[in-house]
């Protein structure tokens, strides 16, 4: 006669994590999750059986870093519906190393009945002291192993970036030329097998280079971001990733310490690294300068696409307003009209052109050098800048006053505005250091009509209002023709 089965089933979870998965192959959560697939063999007995109802995994993430994992969370739910009573676990320490995270699971566990079993340390049973103590130390001792395994990665690389070492991530814009030598990688998202070329981070990519060296010109010669960003689209220059470069990246491309060849270790500059620097410090100082500038506008909107748009002033008696450019009432070709909307228009590419010869006239001149502007040879930058965070520690050690009460809120805003203004001063000093003079690279060329063309429309631009003032004036009703155009136009040279 057959004997009925009669064993009572109990519903089991397994929770497998692996903090830093560098293969992508899975191989660590997958041996944890065999290992439990037997622990639940080894539990069952013909009176009880231990049936695993779901696996959850959780690959490449720390549970000390206090990200959400997503299966543990799911684990979490299921446990907290009744639909499992038992959790199969490699070792405690792959569910949690946060205590907070601890003692919610062990009110979960008393709460709804939970049972933990795991491969290595054995039955953890939280709905008793005993058990709820044990959990507890094994959960002090794994979080001091990943506070150990964290300072020892934090002190090689603080190390590493004081030797001026490349830390490691991704290949920074500007360097990493490969040497000829190539290694094997494991990729992350399909676990091949890939072979990468090993790189050079202390050389310089040329390309990338020049990209950061023009960029910072441009800059400095009265350019915007928003301008080296369509220079960087134009030229089809992508980021190390091959994705495109937007403004605000373009921003911090500009803004890194690296490019001037100085190491920075958690936010610091610490010195020089070992690579080969593309701009000066100089240059550097004075980019950061001019980007933390408060008064600096940022440009929002479309950007202008002809060169006195916001620049050209409306001659109209009493009007102080610039033109813009655009199609004025039945005008078929673009034309510059003053942002209020009155007054006549003028056809746009017939002024630009204009603009545009007598600037090259101008600076073809056997004493165009006289118009440059002489070079800051008295600004000491290294001075400035240690002002600089010194006047901003200052202000930070304010706030942290007023915010224990120290001083009141009079006292906070007198100390904060004098610090502000000194600041200001400091910056300007610093922006003045490596601003370079638009005209340049105009000055002094075997060709300047040539030279000029060559120029992106932001550097033409910056030259326009380094230059000069333009005025549109009134025409007058009836009257038309080249000369009539051209007197219309006033030049006021600032140089």
């Amino acid at each position: 006669m057959e004997t009925l089965n009669t064993a009572r089933v109990v519903r089991c979870y397994i929770y497998a994590r692996i903090s830093q998965d560098r293969t992508g192959a899975h191989l660590g959560t997958e041996r944890q999750i065999e290992d439990c697939h037997a622990l639940a063999e080894r539990l069952s007995t013909p009176e009880v059986k231990y049936e695993v109802v779901k696996v959850f995994e959780d690959n490449d993430l720390s549970a000390y870093s206090g990200k959400p994992r997503k299966d543990y969370l799911e684990m979490l739910q299921g446990l907290e519906e009744g639909d499992a009573t038992v959790v199969l676990a490699w070792h405690t320490d792959r569910l949690h190393r946060s205590p907070t995270e601890l003692e919610e699971y062990i009110a979960l566990s008393e709460r709804r009945s939970v049972l933990t079993h795991t491969v290595q340390a054995g039955l953890i049973d939280l709905s008793t002291p005993h058990g709820r103590m044990t959990a507890r130390i094994l959960g002090a001792v794994a979080r001091q192993e990943s506070e150990h395994k964290g300072a020892r990665v934090a002190r090689k690389r603080q190390q590493k970036a004081k030797a001026g070492e490349w830390g490691g991530g991704i290949r920074p814009f500007g360097w990493g030329v490969p040497t000829g030598e190539t290694r094997k990688k494991i990729a992350k998202k399909t676990g091949e097998e890939i072979v990468v070329p090993v790189l050079d981070m202390d050389m310089a990519v040329p390309e990338e280079a020049a990209a950061i060296q023009y960029g910072t010109e441009l800059l400095l010669s009265g350019g915007s971001i928003q301008g080296f960003a369509r220079w960087l689209k134009d030229k089809g220059i992508t980021s190390t990733q091959g994705n495109t470069i937007r403004p605000t990246d373009t921003r911090l491309l500009l803004l890194r310490p690296r490019n001037a060849g100085i190491a920075v270790y958690q936010g610091q500059e610490i010195g020089h690294g070992s690579w080969e620097p593309l701009i000066t410090e100089t240059q550097f100082r004075a980019v950061v300068a001019v980007l933390s500038d408060p008064d600096r506008r940022s440009a929002r909107g479309s950007k202008p696409k002809w060169l006195g748009s916001l620049i050209y002033k409306c001659g109209i008696p009493g009007c102080t307003e610039k033109v813009k450019c655009g199609r004025a009432g039945n005008a078929y070709k673009p034309s510059y009209r003053c942002i209020t909307g009155h007054g006549g228009s003028r056809q746009a590419e017939k002024l630009d052109k204009y603009i545009s010869d007598v600037i090259v006239e101008r600076l073809s001149r056997p004493d165009a050098r006289d118009l440059l502007e002489p070079g800051p040879d008295d600004v000491d930058v290294a001075a400035l800048q240690v002002q600089s965070d010194q006047i901003n520690q200052r202000l930070k050690d304010l706030a942290s006053l007023f915010g224990s009460g120290a001083i009141d809120m009079a006292q906070f805003a007198e100390g904060s505005d004098a610090a502000r203004a000194q600041l200001e001063g400091v910056t300007k000093g610093l922006a003045r250091a490596g601003k370079r003079d638009p005209l340049v690279s105009l000055v002094g060329a075997p060709d300047v009509a040539k030279a000029w063309e060559g120029l992106e429309l932001d550097r033409k631009r910056s030259v326009v209002k380094s230059l000069m003032d333009v005025t549109i004036l009134p025409m007058g009703r009836g009257r038309s023709g080249d000369a009539v155009f051209y007197d219309s136009v006033q030049i006021d040279w600032k140089r």
